[in-house]
Order: C-alpha cells, then structure tokens, then sequence
C-alpha cells in the first residue's frame, strides 16, 4: 500500500463477501477492523480531529452504493467544452493528498474513504447504457471521485472491470491514476477495450502539491509498461498551473513522455488550468499553507472560480498544445472546463459537440 489508513470499517452484508476477505487479509495485522450496520456513519467528518478531511482519508469503509454509479462528469457544465466523459462512481475520496484537490471541497462532508462493496450492480448498469445505446462508442471512467488504482492492490477491483469491459464492443474504461499500480493490469488483456490515464505534472508540482502520489517519471515508465501490454494511455495535464518556469518544466514533460511512450499508442492528452471555487481555494490554503502553487496569478472568473490570468494562461495552453503537434500531429488532444471560445482559441477551431468528441476519445486509434 502506498498510503496510511487508521482503522477500516466493514458493512455487515459484506462481512463475507470476496473483495471484503482480499482487503482483511491484506490489511496490516495490526489495524483494528470493526464490523457495522451503516457505513455513512462513519463517513462523516469528525470535527475533533484538526483535519478531518485527512482523517477521513485514513479510514477505510467498505459499504453499499445506496446511488446510482453511473453519473455525468462533475466537471461538466454549459458554460464548458465537454467531452462526453461518463463517470462510474466505485470509490470515494483518494489515499492520496494533492493540494489543489477538488474533493477537498465535493466530499468536505463525508470525506471516509468509501470503497463500494456491491460494485457488481456497475455492471448491470453498464448492460442497460450499452443496450440503450447501441451504435456509440462510450467512454466510462471510474477515476473522478477516487485514483483509479490507488486501492488496487487491497481490492483487485480492476481484473474484474477489465474482465467486463474486454467483453464489450461499445463501452470503452478509462482508469485515470497517479500512481503506479499495474501489477495486475499486466495480468490480463484488455482486448483494446481499456486505457489508462494518467494525470501529470512537472517534478516542481508533484514535489510542492502532490502528496503520496507516485513521481512524474514513475507514471511515465508505467504508462510505457501498460501501452506494451496491450491498453491504450492517455494523459491529462491538468491542473497546469503557472509558476516561475512553467512553461519550460511543461515542455520538458511533454519531451519525456514522447521518448518514453510512442505517440502510436497515445489516444489523448487533455489539457486544463488550475481552476478553484473561493470555498475550494479556502479548504486548500488552509490545509496547505506553505504551497507555493496556490499562490499564482489568479481572478475571480464569470463561472465563479478562480482561474489563471486570461492571458497567461493561453499562452501555457498554447506553446503546450503546440508541442503536443509537434511531436504527435493528429494526436486528439482537448481541454477540459474551458470554454468553446478558448479551445477555438487554442486549436483554431470549434471543439466537437461532447457526443461526438466523446464518440472519437473512446474509439481506437
């Protein structure tokens, strides 16, 4: 495991269930497991300690899904270029600790670390989209509420999505991590039906912002491991925030991941700015006071969320986006809760409507 937990709770009905016996048995000896009838008890913030959101981070709880998992994409909205992206909620919350981390904020008040014992019932929910939906190609995502991989190693949880979605012909998964986790990716073989993501950032920003998570060059040469064994890989420079050299330590990652990974086998790269609601930057600053990433040249912007500099932060989607064309021309790249008018900026043309660009992200390249 690459993070710490204080104690894991587990639901009755799940007492005997396969993904709550692998996690008991890998579990340290030493952490205490208690068994319980409601799991949202106990993912509710405690207010004693003098950050539960962290707290909550440290404690594992298997539970019941009592929503749906299949969602929209929280960072969708009209005022944005979207992609089509589907969500699949398995987990929530993140082993990891990443400063400008949206989950300080969505899941302030229920921040335990929930892994969904009866994710069986994703699948079903997966039939009924792909029945309904025949003659589209769907990109579902399990990575925007949880890392991807981050807890795979206690649950296994990925063999069997891979297992399912090698069995589809219109439903593509992407595993979005910041880790380097893919022991049990090589595995098995995801017949073309899976990739892997990975969020990156230059060594000046993993350092300062991201907490717990595996070093840029790590996620590289796992991402060059993965695409070998068979899985598309795709790339999300996001958050991209500006800072004393950004634009060279940006550049730079972009020439390390293009002599590591072929472009051949890249299906995107998004791209999207540091981007914080006055609550979110508030939960930021305080839990990470010394960060010199949330600190930058920033306005209050029409969608009421501080952003970049307008002008800065074209230029770094710019020279960014040119690199990109430069070492893969053809390569889909897009951003991610910009609006249309700075993709066209950007790319000189008018984004796709999210469906289609959704339909071309979950397709082969």
């Amino acid at each position: 495991m690459n993070f710490d937990l204080d104690c894991a709770f587990i639901e009755e009905e799940f007492r005997d269930a396969p993904i709550a016996r692998r996690v008991v048995e890998r579990l340290p000896p030493h952490l205490s497991v208690e068994y319980i009838a409601d799991g949202r008890e106990v993912a509710k913030p405690n207010l004693l300690q003098a950050d539960p959101f962290a707290a909550g981070k440290r404690r594992l709880i298997l539970m019941r899904r009592r929503s749906p998992f299949l969602m929209a994409c929280p960072a969708g909205g009209a005022e944005f270029a979207c992609c089509g992206y589907l969500v699949m909620v398995l987990a929530s919350n993140c082993p990891m600790d990443c400063s400008y981390c949206f989950l300080q904020q969505y899941v302030a008040n229920n921040p335990g670390f929930q892994v969904y014992s009866n994710y069986a019932d994703a699948f079903d929910e997966l039939q009924t989209l792909s029945h309904r939906a025949p003659g589209r190609h769907l990109r579902v995502g399990t990575g925007e509420l949880a890392d991807s991989l981050a807890f795979d190693s206690l649950t296994d949880l990925s063999l069997e999505l891979v297992d399912f979605f090698a069995r589809q012909r219109n439903l593509v998964l992407e595993l979005k991590t910041k880790t380097d986790e893919i022991e049990n990716l090589l595995r098995i073989d995801p017949k073309g039906q899976v990739m892997v993501s990975w969020t990156l950032s230059p060594p000046a920003v993993f350092s300062s912002s991201e907490h717990r998570a595996a070093t840029p060059a790590q996620r590289i040469e796992a991402a060059r491991r993965v695409a070998e064994a068979g899985y598309g890989v795709a790339f999300h420079l996001d958050p991209v925030i500006a800072y004393g050299g950004a634009e060279r330590d940006y550049l730079d990652l972009l020439d390390d991941l293009f002599a590591a990974v072929a472009p051949s086998r890249i299906r995107f790269i998004s791209i999207g700015g540091l981007r914080m609601s006055p609550e979110l930057k508030a939960a930021a600053r305080r839990r990470f006071p010394d960060d010199p990433m949330l600190v930058g040249e920033e306005v209050l912007s029409t969608d009421g969320r501080y952003r970049t500099f307008t002008a800065l932060r074209t230029r770094l989607f710019r020279v960014l986006s040119e690199r990109i064309r430069k070492h893969a021309p053809g390569l889909p790249a897009y951003l991610c809760m910009e609006s249309a008018a700075m993709s066209e900026r950007i790319f000189g043309a008018r984004p796709p409507a999210p469906a289609n660009l959704g339909e071309l992200l979950a397709s082969r390249r």
